[in-house]
């Protein structure tokens, strides 16, 4: 009767905590063991929504479909490097980086909001979050305590806490945590070289910025629940993700927080991330809903990662590696197997999880919102279709000695030709050693073969005649995110290009392809030649808009613009063999497209858009 009297007594708190979320002036503190609202003991159902990877015009639909769900709570990455979009470029306000318009809408929704920003994420997110442009300092070393790299963190942390200190629940907003780095104890155990003491240190230093920075409300940190010797810190809440068994979560948590919690599972996984050319992983609801009615049978607070994954757009996707692959690129679809999709419809596993909460909540929950059905485009015609060779006589190159890597071309991302005319013909291999990380070789405009650091194919045979060029086309597919590797994550091709033992030096020409924006295409030739990389276009119209899947499938690898969006990138190895559209992104009337295909193995004259997206699908 007593356990049946607290339970009753922990609902009705939960209630209270998430309808009184858009009130003012509320405490949140962390004392005895539990979390308290405005002195009372409350638990903490989130879900993982990153604002980054979700259409702004949908942020509000997502946060009701959270709400619908049963969660009192949201949790969301704040990512460095789609922040601060150029070195001491600043953007808070366009597009998707509205953080202060997405915690407010947050609030408006009755949800609290637990920031986690970093200055490191993971998140399979391009180099885990950290600008490109800190690895042109050679005095700074990620991740550790080194002043190079504190300076830089201490500046995001004050911009950052410029936007957000009076959203905190000390202020009247709904912010109630704050993350202190991410998985930090994973980091050290990866990286034995670096003393312990030093990592204390660096995180210590964060904590500390943040603090002085503004922020006033409970700090935590997570990480799986073997790695707290090395990711926790003084006065700050260690959660761990991951943990299933509720005995050593306590144990754990109470080793490194005075012998007491409350207790937090940081990421209670929805599903899995998933890379090019491997399965699409998934999690059945079933063992999902049997570990959550432990969690709240218990009285654990827990964030879903993820309750809705979103979407990788632009260049924003991020790698992992392993000791077979020295690189998996992360998929552009950040679908997770989540209990909201992608696209932001409810799923089994959504009204099972729905379901599972409504048991512990006192009261209805919100209807789960409606949303338009998703539209089929049959056909949108391609009339525009431009050789790269012909646009790279619009571009000025870089001319060096050496083939020079994207940082040092000041390039971020995208595309980079390296070009180069020989006056005697060579023969033998080529090879790239430091290709970073997928080439495509043209001699004189023929194709010959590609080189991809995925598959740990670093070179190929060449015959280059006498005045002859040389052209190697190479994508950067997204810095690794994860693990040891971070610190080397240079682009493009960072050393030598050797032909039959001969390191090949002088007049490289060096042609850059960032496609931030889609490229003019107006003044130039009609031109379409196979195994040539191309930029098709074109435009259609339409009579009302909705979401939408781009069908790639008979496509090889490339990006497609939309309306001037990016939609990130496809590639037929799958298992992701549609882009997601936005319906927001769509306008009733005309609107363009613009395809960059690398490959070009056939010619295409149109492409589709379908109902539903096609994520499963791997070819061998």
């Amino acid at each position: 009767m007593k356990l049946k009297i607290l339970f009753l007594f922990l609902a009705l708190c939960i209630f209270d905590f998430s309808n009184c979320a858009a009130q003012q002036k509320h405490t949140f503190d962390i004392k005895d063991g539990f979390f308290l609202y405005d002195g009372k003991p409350v638990n903490i159902h989130a879900g993982q929504i990153d604002f980054a990877r979700i259409p702004r015009p949908y942020w509000q639909r997502s946060l009701k479909m959270l709400k619908a769900m049963g969660m009192n709570s949201v949790a969301t990455y704040v990512f460095w490097n789609y922040q601060e979009t150029a070195p001491g470029v600043w953007d808070f306000r366009t597009d998707n980086r509205d953080i202060v318009r997405f915690i407010r809408l947050a609030q408006q929704e009755g949800l609290f909001v637990i920031l986690r920003p970093g200055p490191y994420t993971c998140a399979e997110w391009e180099f885990g979050g950290f600008p490109w442009w800190l690895q042109k300092n050679k005095d700074l070393v990620l991740r550790t305590n080194n002043k190079s790299f504190l300076d830089s963190c201490k500046t995001y942390i004050n911009k950052l806490a410029g936007q957000i200190k009076e959203l905190q629940i000390t202020h009247g907003g709904p912010v109630i945590l704050v993350q202190v780095e991410n998985e930090f104890g994973s980091y050290v155990s990866q990286r034995p070289d670096i003393p312990l003491s030093d990592d204390k240190a660096y995180l210590r230093a964060i904590r500390q910025d943040l603090v002085q920075a503004g922020i006033d409300v409970p700090l935590f940190t997570a990480d799986g629940s073997n790695e707290f010797k090395g990711g926790t810190t003084e006065g700050v809440l260690p959660t761990a993700n991951g943990e299933r068994d509720i005995d050593f979560l306590k144990k754990i948590v109470g080793e490194y927080h005075d012998g007491r919690g409350p207790y937090l599972i940081g990421e209670f996984y929805t599903g899995s991330l998933d890379h090019w050319k491997e399965p699409f992983r998934r999690v059945a609801s079933d063992k999902l809903i049997r570990q959550l009615d432990i969690y709240l049978k218990a009285g654990v607070s827990f964030s879903f990662y993820m309750a809705q994954g979103g979407t990788l757009f632009g260049f924003t996707s991020g790698a992992n590696y392993n000791k077979k692959d020295p690189i998996q690129p992360d998929m552009t679809s950040y679908d997770y197997d989540a209990p909201i999709t992608e696209a932001g419809r409810a799923t089994p596993k959504f009204k099972a999880v729905r379901d599972e909460m409504a048991r512990f909540i006192t009261g209805p929950l919100p209807d789960i919102p409606s949303i338009t059905a998703p539209i089929f485009i049959p056909r949108i015609r391609l009339n525009k279709v431009v050789d790269l060779f012909d646009l790279k006589e619009k571009i000025r190159p870089v001319v060096n000695d050496t083939a020079m890597s994207f940082e040092d071309l000041n390039q971020g991302y995208g595309y980079v030709l390296y070009s180069r005319k020989f006056t005697r013909p060579l023969q033998g291999d080529l090879v790239l050693a430091g290709l970073r990380d997928y080439a495509q070789i043209y001699v004189n405009g023929r194709f010959l073969a590609v080189l991809n650091r995925a598959d740990s194919i670093f070179s190929c045979a060449v015959d280059i005649p006498a005045s002859a060029t040389l052209d190697i086309l190479v994508e950067n597919m997204g810095r690794i995110n994860y693990d040891a590797e971070i610190v080397h994550n240079l682009k493009g091709i960072i050393s030598p290009v050797i032909i039959n033992g001969r390191t090949i030096s002088g007049n490289w020409e060096m042609y850059r392809f960032p496609f931030s924006h889609p490229p003019d295409l107006s003044k130039l030739r009609n031109r379409n030649i196979r195994d040539h990389p191309t930029v098709y276009a074109g435009e259609f119209t339409l009579v009302k808009t909705g979401d939408t899947f781009l069908d790639m499938n008979s496509w090889g690898k490339g990006i497609v613009f939309v309306n001037g969006h990016n939609l990130g990138r496809y590639w037929n190895v799958g298992p992701q063999q549609t882009l997601y559209l936005p319906g927001c992104w769509l306008m009733k009337g005309e609107n363009s497209i613009l395809i960059f295909e690398q490959q070009n193995a056939q010619k295409h004259t149109d492409i589709t858009a379908l109902q539903a997206p096609v994520l499963d699908q791997l070819r061998k």
